[in-house]
């Protein structure tokens, strides 16, 4: 690994645990170089805008969401299972994707927060099926709303309790 590389990763590593403490909007440049020992030029010479650090920690997640969602599964238990654990596996950086760069019902064509918004109805869609009663639409919202706010407060809990509660929660819903 190159010196760059290994700036890089520090950087990311970094941004990941700010972005989930504080937010997006909360977290500087500066904050990000302070964490690093660099300068806030440092980090935007790997990192400019800071649009390009938020996109790159979302990557892995976005492509773990495709291959959930294109996956097939045998029985709703067994996709509930797979979305705890993506869920579980990228929470330092969900708090990026469910609060700060959002999946509003407004969000315009194009932007981050409609393609989340996909993912989420997609996801939704998944957990009720084709044409979900009012009690099975209220315990969709209900698992989806659960794993939001279970992993983005417990990001400084071991991952395999939060799977363990977080999955046995998401199935009593």
């Amino acid at each position: 690994m190159t010196t760059a590389d290994d700036t890089r990763s520090r950087i990311l590593a970094a941004a990941r645990r700010l972005f989930a403490e504080r937010g997006y909007a909360q977290t500087s440049l500066a904050d990000i170089a302070a964490a690093v020992g660099l300068t806030k030029t440092a980090v935007a010479y790997h990192f400019h805008p800071k649009d390009r650090l938020a996109a790159e920690l979302l990557a892995p997640c976005a492509d773990d969401v495709i291959a959930l969602l294109g996956a097939e599964f045998p029985d709703r238990a067994a996709f509930l299972d797979a979305l705890v654990a993506f869920t579980v596996r990228h929470r330092t950086v969900l708090r990026l994707v469910m609060e700060d760069v959002g999946g509003a019902d407004d969000a315009p064509p194009g932007s981050p927060g409609e393609a989340i918004r996909t993912f989420r109805d997609e996801l939704f869609a998944r957990l009720v099926g084709p044409e979900p009663d009012a009690a099975a639409r209220v315990r969709g919202w209900a698992v989806l709303g659960a794993l939001q706010w279970a992993v983005v407060h417990t990001t400084d809990l071991p991952e395999d309790q939060v799977r363990d509660v977080l999955l046995h929660a998401a199935q009593a819903i």
